[in-house]
């Protein structure tokens, strides 16, 4: 993998690509150290302890929400308008057939950019108003200050993400999350560390305790469970199930088209980690809302849906398994895969063209779907029973979090893969 390395920082272009990628990112955690003005933090640090939903912003924007820098809402409203943008495309026939077309493509993801502009003002100025009580001088002057600092930081990084997808490796949103999430993996090895120094250095302690008392043996079996997680992450991300596909052979004049056969790569986890995010933002809104007030409901609502309940894990399993669905069945459209086939004379042996077609797309990708939606369900709850087992408390690495980091290493490198590929250098999958 090393002398695979070596090889691609060789190549000029490549180099140049990688180099740029790197120091984009530099920038990037530059700026999550760049603060609002007129903001206690120590309070905003209270706020993101009693509420799930800032927590997870928190998580995907590094700590610069913990900070309140100018990149606190990082960049979830260009992902929400990205997703909205979906949706209306499928609704809108106008917008669906522009999206078939090069120029039509431009002009929607030109119509995303607005719709993250505007997302994000709200979102700021709600997340102003929400934390006025961490505001110097609450007044509307200042909470619109406020809105326009991080509506600023948000479209600052939707331009970085766009620069780094086409001058630098990988797509740059998901690289900018990637990043966030992996910049707290120091912070959360000091944090191990700190538990087995409570502990006296001792082999081994049962049950959780949140004041930190963790053993040595404790510490290696979460580390093991982790390397399990992963390589259960990295298997079902690149799981997949090829439908074979023939093309029949057609004379068109004195050439011969067709004859030769391919597959549909239909993938175990077609949303990725979609469903996860949708989950877990729809159970923590109403105690995130509910933190901001002291009245009795609001302490019953907080303690009913708390992130380690029964019924805050029951709830969230079967809403990722809803929205894979959901989300699956946005990406992935078996009645236009058959007519697909059927225009250019495909066929998938032992099916009939047209419906039967469509119909056996759609029963393999209903199956398909059921797995990876208990894959994503189990690995999202997994943290909860990992802190039982391991007697570890505040386990740093999440469901969420590991199912970003390893996709997009993923993706990350298999574009590297491709560059190395196109020039006859032996790559990282050899």
């Amino acid at each position: 993998m090393f002398s695979s390395l070596r090889s691609a920082l060789r190549i000029p272009d490549l180099r140049r690509r990688v180099f740029f990628t790197f120091w984009m990112l530099v920038v990037i955690r530059v700026g999550t150290h760049i603060a609002v003005p007129g903001i206690d933090t120590a309070v905003i640090r209270e706020i993101i302890g009693r509420g799930a939903l800032f927590g997870l912003i928190d998580l995907f924007s590094g700590g610069a929400l913990s900070s309140f820098s100018v990149l606190a809402m990082s960049i979830t409203p260009y992902i929400t308008s990205s997703i909205v943008m979906q949706l209306l495309t499928m609704v809108i026939p106008a917008w669906e057939e522009m999206s078939k077309e090069d120029e039509g493509r431009r002009k929607l993801q030109q119509y995303g950019r607005y719709g993250t502009l505007i997302l994000a003002m709200i979102q700021g100025l709600a997340m102003a108003v929400g934390l006025r009580q961490a505001v110097a001088n609450p007044s509307w002057s200042a909470y619109l200050i406020i809105a326009l600092g991080l509506t600023a930081g948000t479209v600052f990084l939707m331009w970085l993400g766009e620069q780094i997808t086409e001058y630098g490796i990988g797509n740059g949103i998901s690289l900018i999350i990637f990043a966030g999430i992996v910049s707290r993996g120091p912070a959360g090895l000091v944090k191990l560390f700190s538990y087995v120094q409570a502990a006296g250095y001792r082999l081994i302690t049962f049950g959780a305790t949140e004041s930190g008392a963790v053993g040595i043996l404790n510490i290696l079996f979460l580390a093991a469970i982790g390397l399990l997680i992963i390589a259960a992450v990295v298997y079902m991300q690149e799981g997949e199930r090829r439908i074979p596909v023939q093309y029949a052979k057609r004379v068109v004049g004195r050439k011969m088209y067709g004859g030769q056969s391919t597959h549909i790569p239909l993938k175990i986890n077609q949303a990725g980690v979609i469903p996860v995010i949708f989950a877990t933002s729809l159970l923590a809104f109403p105690t995130t809302v509910a933190s901001f007030f002291t009245h009795p409901i609001a302490k019953w609502l907080t303690d009913a849906l708390d992130y380690r309940g029964w019924l805050f894990l029951t709830l969230e399993f079967m809403l990722i398994i809803l929205f894979t669905y959901f989300y699956t069945a946005m990406t992935f459209n078996p009645m236009d895969v058959s007519n697909n086939l059927k225009k250019y004379g495909g066929f998938i042996p032992g099916i009939r063209p047209g419906r039967p077609t469509m119909q056996f797309l759609d029963r393999a990708l209903t199956r398909l779907t059921f797995v990876g939606a208990l894959f994503l369900a189990s690995i999202a709850i997994m943290p909860n029973f990992i802190m039982t087992v391991t007697g570890v408390p505040n386990v740093y690495f999440g469901g969420t979090a590991l199912l970003i980091v390893v996709s997009v290493a993923l993706e990350t490198m298999k574009q590297i893969e491709s560059h190395l590929l196109l020039r006859h250098y032996q790559g990282f999958l050899r």
